[in-house]
């Protein structure tokens, strides 16, 4: 007996990053020493204080049972707090916080949760490849808002089709931004709930991001705008801020029928997560963020390290703000795959065509700031000898 897919996953998009990473495992088979520049996969510990805590859970056999549907009390409080000490936005931990296994279920889930077949949504171009499944999963409209240079990478509402903006029932946005490293204003902020108001729009912040930021500058939470909690909620997760990315924990914050739909959709996908990570999340939220300053600071240094490396070869970044990405202008006469495919081959340097995150992506590539700094600039001195940038 053979069983075929169901004509929804048929429909999924390909997966950009599972090709990428194919395509540096064939180079590496080659016995080539390649720099890998692709990949966003944080490369430091999880902080030991956070490790401890879940340890001494696991042992805990009240951490053995069915985690509650709706994820612990004490987490959800966690999180709450954390929203009020970091940026002094108030959040009911009942009603206003939903748990999730990592942020990237949320945003899978939200267009399926709120929308129904045939309605219309908005997504950042370029943005995070993966927004595009809850696009195919929900059967809803995709429609695109570029993201132009000429703008730091923030949307211009002005730009959408006015048929589409009164259309559109919701609208995703990510600062600091994957694939970009731009980062949000106060006054972005304003106009976005104030459009937001206007054409009876949901906003999701995708703040995963959310602790890096460079320059002496914090990044800005979407609730710490008037009015926010109106119109929309935020994502944010812990794989960044603490380096735990496989543990797949996070949370939504904001919007009270926002979250009940999450909490709804979950219900019936999940018993929550495993309550021991909870713990060690809440271990990590209500600690006294050194550790997220020391990576940030880590972070900077290493985009610092790079910019300069590049620049010393005539390769001009974009002066990103925040992410642990440098986003990269691709040379005259090459595609963004193109190019990357080059530096792969010739130079056994992988990074992240733009066009992967979009269309809105091309003539860039991405690079993450996951490496050791001193192979920043054997990377540069690599893409050097190949001739291709005037310095």
């Amino acid at each position: 007996m053979r069983f075929e897919e169901s004509k929804i996953l048929q429909q999924l998009p390909k997966q950009f990053f599972a090709n990428l990473v194919k395509k540096v495992n064939a180079k590496i088979a080659t016995g080539a020493d390649v720099i890998n520049l692709g990949q966003g996969n944080p490369d430091q510990p999880t902080p030991d204080f956070v490790v401890k805590a879940m340890q001494q859970a696991t042992a805990d056999p009240a951490d053995h049972k069915y985690s509650l549907f709706r994820g612990l009390p004490r987490f959800k409080q966690a999180a709450a707090d954390f929203y009020e000490r970091e940026y002094g936005v108030k959040l009911d931990p009942e009603t206003e916080i939903a748990v999730l296994g990592g942020s990237k279920i949320g945003l899978v889930e939200l267009p399926f949760a709120l929308l129904n077949p045939g309605d219309t949504m908005i997504l950042p171009d370029p943005g995070y490849p993966d927004y595009l499944s809850g696009i195919t999963l929900a059967q809803v409209k995709l429609e695109l808002l570029r993201l132009k240079a000429k703008n730091d990478f923030l949307p211009d509402y002005a730009d959408l089709d006015p048929q589409v903006a009164e259309a559109a029932k919701l609208l995703y946005l990510n600062y600091p931004n994957n694939p970009t490293g731009a980062v949000a204003t106060p006054e972005f902020f304003q106009k976005t709930v104030d459009f937001a108001n206007e054409k009876q729009i949901g906003i999701v912040h995708d703040f995963a991001y959310g602790a890096i930021g460079f320059d002496g500058k914090r990044p800005v939470s979407f609730l710490q705008t008037p009015g926010a909690k109106d119109v929309g909620i935020e994502m944010y997760t812990l794989s960044k801020s603490f380096n735990m990315a496989g543990w797949r924990v996070g949370f939504a914050a904001g919007n009270a029928d926002m979250i009940e739909a999450l909490n709804l959709i979950q219900d019936h996908l999940f018993v929550s997560v495993f309550p021991a990570i909870q713990d060690a999340a809440i271990a990590a939220l209500n600690s006294d963020q050194s550790s997220v300053q020391v990576l940030v600071a880590l972070y900077e240094k290493r985009r610092n390290q790079f910019w300069s490396a590049a620049r010393k070869i005539g390769w001009k970044p974009y002066q990103s703000g925040g992410s642990f990405y440098a986003w990269m202008p691709v040379p005259a006469g090459y595609t963004s795959e193109s190019f990357a495919d080059l530096l792969l081959d010739k130079a056994a340097v992988a990074v992240a065509p733009g066009n992967g995150f979009g269309e809105g992506g091309e003539g860039y590539v991405r690079v993450g700031l996951l490496i050791d700094e001193p192979r920043f600039s054997e990377a540069c001195e690599r893409i050097a000898k190949l001739h291709l940038f005037d310095n």
